[in-house]
């Protein structure tokens, strides 16, 4: 009884050293004062100076289409990797699931650091086009992963039998396959997207001129000073952020329930 007692206060209080912080920021978004410590009353007056801002509006448009495009891109190799690596076994696959699961593991200043020097070596101008590719190399991995985890029940016997009937290769994929894994294509298709939209070391080493995010945004705000609209933007970004991972969260559950 002790023992569960304590691991209930510790949980409560690592909790609280989490989301506290979250907290404050959200509360400091409606602050009227410029500094955190005073209250200065409720106000808008943050988030209608960040709307106004052309910077924060261009690393937004600049953060949806990377995330869109990552997303799409990963989702479509990352489907057909993890299929093979549950359809086909071999030591080739062995290799290629090794590789695949690398970027679950790798430290992302790692990633960044090699895909930087990579398109330095190759003479690629760091740009939109760069973080993207940044960030399709570790999504692939995570969209891989789910669509594998769903695959766990897939019942293969329908395809079987729909090549007997005669069915073709694109009606296979059509009424079959795309229907029976659609929620694990949505589950991996919203991770992909909320790390897209979320990661900051691997754009902040393949970012060019130009190409900023939303979080190299903040970051740059953080140098220049501007407190009480970082606070805004981060609170608008956490809530999209949570709204993307809630859908990921009931897609996957659902998916569960459905195998």
């Amino acid at each position: 009884m002790k023992g569960v007692r304590f691991s209930g206060v510790l949980t409560f209080f690592v909790l609280l050293f989490l989301y506290v912080p979250i907290a404050v920021l959200v509360f400091n978004s409606f602050n009227a004062s410029r500094f955190g410590s005073l209250w200065g009353g409720f106000s808008l007056k943050w988030y209608s100076a960040l709307f106004h801002d052309r910077n924060v509006w261009v690393s937004l448009t600049n953060t949806v289409v990377v995330a869109l495009v990552s997303t799409l891109c990963s989702v479509i190799i990352g489907s057909i990797a993890g299929f093979c690596l549950y359809r086909y076994k071999g030591r080739v696959q062995r290799l290629h699931y090794g590789l695949v699961s690398l970027p679950l593991i790798f430290p992302d200043i790692l990633m960044g650091m090699s895909l930087l020097l990579f398109f330095i070596a190759i003479g690629v101008r760091l740009s939109l086009l760069t973080i993207i590719l940044g960030h399709i190399t570790f999504s692939i991995s995570y969209v891989a992963v789910t669509i594998m985890a769903r695959l766990q029940n897939f019942d293969f016997s329908v395809v079987e039998a729909a090549q007997d009937l005669g069915a073709s290769r694109f009606t296979i994929l059509t009424k079959i396959y795309l229907p029976l894994l659609g929620p694990g294509l949505a589950a991996g298709a919203m991770l992909a997207l909320t790390l897209s939209l979320d990661d900051f070391v691997i754009t902040f080493f393949t970012a060019g001129p130009g190409s900023s995010t939303l979080p190299l945004q903040i970051y740059s705000m953080i140098k220049f000073g501007k407190p009480p609209m970082i606070n805004a933007l981060s609170t608008l970004f956490l809530a999209a952020t949570f709204l993307v991972a809630l859908g990921y969260q009931r897609i996957s559950s659902g998916s569960k329930t459905a195998g």
